[in-house]
């Protein structure tokens, strides 16, 4: 073997070798453990194997391989006793020192760490000796060190209490339930040829679980080690187990209210309990003699609880010994709670993502139109984030359109993010202007972070973000405030595209000595024109400063053509921009305005003086007449009409501003004036005179409200064609 030394004295290959003279052999000189006591199980059909202390006499040893761009070995240090046998050739495949099985997913983990440049941490890998027999590893793959090209793997024959404790440390780094039981498959496999998890479904799926099962027992296969083509009817992962399979795996592994581990050795046996040629299909990996043990995953408790089952195939003439036994239920119990935190993280992910899923934009109207897209960060994240998108259409005929950013991750995040949403809609549903509604929105943050409600539950949502858009389709014009979210992407009919120029704002929550007004931006947005909001997981990415992720961003909203399908086209800019594992929510909304045809709508400006309402009522009259609105409901809105220019004309000064809009549903009449008082409906009695109008406007709309303005307020109010 050779074991050159590298000219690079810094390159992994070379620390790891000049670490090998600390390793010294020492002839088998390590104790093996005591005897251990017989496995409880099924003794009537297990064969007892008597431990052979010599099995466990080796100490853990280094060995490290260099390998080139195609996963060839071009040196090695295989030195140590323990590693006799492997036939490490300089030029030979890295591929050919692993059993077939396991080469399709050891070769997708160097190549994942050739491309990515990340490195892949102790794994447990089994080796193949000339002789046939394995040597199981832990195995670290590493990107070669500059200027060498390729990589570096070393290799850490393990004894028996180490390989424990690498197992457990690999099973409980992820919050993904599905990893995590592949994690305990690959650290099952070393013990046999074959491993497989299956999970209760309600683990599977984040629901509770009891000590006893109700109704029909029902195992999905969450993983299965090694990746393979599969003969058809066997299990694979996602699948659930047909409900005899089920049935017999939870009767073995539940005898007398306790959870036990059974071994069956040898086909004839599997034969007879499973006993029907379709539960051998499904559960036996193949048509050659094996024996299985069969472990279940506990969850202590009063009750205990079964998470699910383990199994372990391998040769009926390698049958388990009572120490590996030992060792695959003491593997199984200390790595169940990892199964446990994972299904409670699946549960509250599933809970947040239907929340979030629930403030999504439904449809658009006919003035603009909506597509949003949703991408939750990746399992193993801190969980689902706190981002949220809105868009609804308001009473008076305008487009609201919302993005935000809670703090935080999970459930806390997640409530704050509710309400902050529905508190939002309300006020802009009644006719709060987008900088008031964030004042607002500011002072609920404030107050759910004090001592008792807020800091007490272990949660703050100080800092979060908060975008809020009012399209009138109309004038064509957006309204827009922001607190301390990113800048929204304008981008107009002739393709010119950049984020608008938004002052920045420190957020929602902000300390006192830090808040600031909340300005409110005003553009023209003609029909044809995009806008996009969106959150920070769409464009923050490590390489690239934020400014070059919104141009980016911009540069992908810009190509979306006129007649493109709108939701296809935000899926295609989430997928082009979105990182593979993403960290945070991506959050995207993209808006195509469409606006009012000219002859739907019609404005007159009359002076404030007592001939305004006849005025009023002859040019409505003609419009209307114009839009061949039938009988009753022209009447109706020209009384409407002369009412709310009446008021106008009693309470307000200045000019009086009418505005009639016709939409597929009705006809929608603004009065604007100079005014700021709010009309409001109260109780009059049979002999009051003040009031009687707002009652026949109440009687005679299918809604009506007030919308303030910079110079005043509009009254609209809707009636039915």
């Amino acid at each position: 073997m050779d074991s050159t030394p590298s000219p690079t004295p810094s390159s992994p290959f070379d620390l790891v070798s000049s670490a090998l003279g600390r390793y010294v052999p020492r002839g088998g000189a390590a104790a093996a453990d005591g005897p251990a006591a017989d496995a409880p199980g099924d003794r009537g059909t297990r064969r007892r194997v008597p431990d052979t202390p010599a099995a466990d006499r080796q100490d853990q040893i280094l060995g490290v391989v260099n390998l080139d761009r195609e996963l060839r070995i071009t040196r090695c240090n295989l030195d140590a006793p323990v590693f006799a046998g492997l036939h490490a050739e300089t030029g030979s495949p890295f591929a050919d020192l692993m059993p077939p099985g396991d080469v399709p997913t050891v070769t997708r983990r160097l190549r994942q760490v050739l491309e990515i440049g990340e490195a892949h941490v102790a794994r447990i890998q089994r080796l193949r000796r000339g002789d046939g027999s394995e040597l199981v590893v832990s195995m670290s793959i590493l990107p070669a060190a500059a200027p060498q090209d390729g990589l570096t793997v070393s290799l850490i024959a393990m004894a028996r209490r180490l390989h424990l404790y690498a197992a457990e440390t690999a099973i409980g780094t992820s919050l993904d339930i599905g990893e995590t039981a592949q994690s305990l498959a690959d650290s099952l496999l070393a013990w046999g040829e074959v491993a497989a998890v299956d999970l209760d479904f309600a683990v599977w799926t984040g629901e509770g679980v009891t000590g006893q099962a109700q109704g029909r027992i029902r195992l999905r296969r969450a993983a299965l080690v090694p990746d393979r083509a599969w003969p058809d009817g066997y299990v694979t992962p996602g699948d659930d187990l047909p409900s005899d399979a089920s049935r017999l795996l939870a009767q073995a592994v539940r005898r007398g209210d306790a959870p036990q581990a059974i071994v069956i050795p040898d086909r004839d046996a599997v034969e007879r309990v499973l006993g029907s040629p379709r539960v051998m299909r499904a559960l036996v990996p193949g048509d050659r003699a094996a024996g299985v043990a069969c472990i279940p995953l506990v969850l202590d408790g009063p009750p205990p609880v079964v998470l699910g089952v383990a199994e372990v195939w391998r040769r009926a003439d390698c049958p388990f010994r009572d120490s590996e036994l030992f060792d695959l239920q003491e593997l199984v119990a200390r790595t169940a709670h990892h199964v446990d935190l994972a299904r409670q993280h699946q549960r509250e992910h599933t809970q947040v993502l239907a929340l979030q899923r629930r403030l999504l934009p439904r449809t658009g109207g006919r003035t603009v139109e909506i597509a949003s897209v949703y991408q939750p960060a990746t399992p193993d994240s801190a969980g689902v984030g706190g981002d949220w998108v809105n868009s609804f259409p308001l009473p008076d005929g305008r487009t609201a359109l919302v993005v935000g950013d809670v703090v935080g991750h999970g459930l806390g995040a997640a409530a704050t993010m509710g309400q902050l949403s529905m508190e939002a809609r309300a006020l802009l549903s009644a006719g709060l202007a987008p900088d008031e509604v964030l004042e607002h929105l500011d002072e609920t943050v404030t107050l759910l972070d004090d001592a008792e409600s807020g800091l007490a539950a272990g949660y703050s949502a100080l800092g979060s973000t908060c975008c809020i858009a009012l399209y009138d389709p109309v004038g064509h014009r957006v309204a827009l405030s922001s607190a301390g979210h990113l800048p929204p992407v304008l981008v107009s009919p002739d393709g010119h595209a950049g984020p608008l120029a938004v002052r920045p704002h420190p957020g929602l929550g902000a300390e006192f000595a830090l808040r600031e007004p909340f300005d409110v931006y005003e553009f023209g947005a003609p029909p044809g024109s995009l806008l996009a909001l969106y959150t920070d997981g769409l464009v923050e990415d490590p390489a690239v400063s934020i400014d070059e992720g919104v141009a980016r961003l911009a540069d992908a909203v810009s190509a979306v053509h006129p007649w493109d399908a709108l939701q296809q086209a935000a899926r295609h800019v989430v997928s082009a921009l979105a990182p593979v594992r993403q960290r945070d929510d991506v959050t995207l909304l993209i808006a195509r305005m469409i606006g009012c045809r000219k002859g739907d709508t019609a404005t007159w400006r009359l002076p404030a003086r007592d001939d305004a309402p006849a005025r009023a009522r002859s040019q409505v009259c003609a419009l209307l007449r114009q839009w061949r609105i039938r009988d009753g409901t022209r009447d109706n809105a020209l009384l409407l009409v002369s009412e709310l220019v009446t008021n106008a004309v009693r309470f307000a000064t200045g000019p009086i501003t009418v505005r009639l809009i016709r939409s597929g549903h009705g006809l929608l009449c603004e009065v604007g004036d100079t005014g700021n008082g709010r009309p409001r409906l109260g109780r009059g009695g049979l002999l009051d005179d003040g009031g009687r109008g707002l009652r026949i406007v109440h009687r005679l709309t299918t809604r009506w409200g007030v919308r303030w303005t910079d110079t005043g307020k509009v009254i609209w109010a809707e009636v039915a064609r």
